[in-house]
């Protein structure tokens, strides 16, 4: 394979038979205060977040003020935005200078630090702090970057929203060039938090993936209301999830709105845990919790009346009733046992065992 099927970030592995790796995309719900900032990578980390991860992007370098004005209005959930698309990525951009403060407040919480960069610089400046990449979905088709990040040679998450199998591939080899640490992260980038976007996650993408990717590490990156979605992904063999995170849905700001909250986020990690402990392993057998069930719910064949050692069995003489005790005969066996000879006498109703034929 040209890729790992397992990821490292830190001392955390990211693995099919690991538990799922939990992102928190603070973004811009710092509102533009760095206390602020900071009290979230807490949050996130008593939340259950394994990583509090930022956005670095200024204004100028990630959106044409004359390119989206030329559009005649703006589109999608930016409609509701309070000002120009410029105006509100410039008020809502993470300051470069806030880098070492929020690197040492993660390391300080306990919680892994992370970025998505969006231009050459952000990606120089963040490449000595960082244990892993994200690239958002709006850049799967700037391949020139993504090798540049996947040359860093470090873990990198590849968001695939608004792109079709084509943009996925292109951009996945773009970054397999350069790297065997990648994580495939199917995503749908509607951030209106509207219950209807539930139609258009597509998580059976997953399935897609893991075909076309046999054994690579899949995610999520959700944007859809709770966390119904990400179980759902669990259960489709991702490990690896990001959702916005804040701690209040009722704030001004371009993500508070569609973010999960330290609660709410606390209720997704702990619903994803029981998930994964009721997934198993596949095999089929019988549980470790249901051999007293075994026993209980399943059915012997037994004496229809007293029986006399020596009796030669014949279908009549027997009758499946639970329990079935362990040595005992299941009706399957009937075919097996009928015309064999009795070695001790049956008392009505009790299990014949293998024991008591000769």
């Amino acid at each position: 394979m040209r890729y790992d099927h397992q990821l490292w970030v830190g001392e955390r592995e990211i693995a099919l038979d690991r538990p799922t790796y939990f992102i928190a995309d603070i973004a811009s719900s710092h509102d533009g205060d760095l206390s602020r900032a900071k009290d979230l990578i807490w949050l996130a980390k008593e939340a259950g977040a394994d990583v509090a991860k930022f956005q670095h992007f200024l204004a100028r370098d990630i959106v044409s003020d004359t390119g989206f004005k030329a559009l005649g209005g703006q589109m999608a959930h930016q409609a509701d935005w309070q000002g120009s698309v410029y105006e509100v990525f410039e008020k809502y951009q993470t300051p470069r200078d806030w880098t070492e403060t929020l690197y040492a407040e993660a390391k300080k919480a306990g919680i892994e630090f992370m970025t998505t960069p969006y231009d050459f610089a952000a990606l120089d400046l963040m490449d000595g702090l960082l244990q892993a990449f994200k690239i958002g979905s709006g850049d799967i088709g700037w391949t020139q970057f993504i090798g540049a990040i996947a040359a860093r040679n470090k873990p990198v998450f590849l968001a695939t929203g608004a792109a079709d199998m084509v943009d996925v591939q292109r951009a996945v080899e773009a970054a397999l060039a350069h790297t065997r640490k990648l994580c495939l992260m199917q995503c749908n980038t509607n951030y209106t938090g509207s219950l209807e976007n539930f139609s258009c996650v597509n998580l059976y993408v997953l399935k897609g993936y893991a075909t076309a990717y046999p054994g690579m590490v899949l995610g999520l990156s959700d944007h859809t209301p709770g966390h119904a979605a990400v179980l759902g992904a669990v259960a489709l063999g991702a490990r690896v999830v990001e959702k916005h995170f804040t701690d209040d849905n009722s704030r001004e700001g371009p993500d508070h709105a569609f973010s999960m909250t330290p609660k709410t986020w606390a209720e997704m990690v702990a619903r994803t845990r029981e998930l994964e402990l009721a997934l198993g392993d596949g095999v089929k057998r019988i549980e470790a919790n249901e051999h007293d069930s075994a026993v209980v719910q399943r059915r012997a064949l037994c004496a229809k009346r007293d029986l006399p050692e020596g009796q030669v069995l014949s279908g009549g003489d027997l009758e499946p009733l639970r329990p079935r005790p362990v040595g005992s005969v299941e009706p399957y066996a009937l075919p097996t046992v009928t015309d064999k000879r009795l070695n001790r006498a049956l008392k009505a109703g009790e299990p014949l065992m293998w024991e008591d034929l000769l």
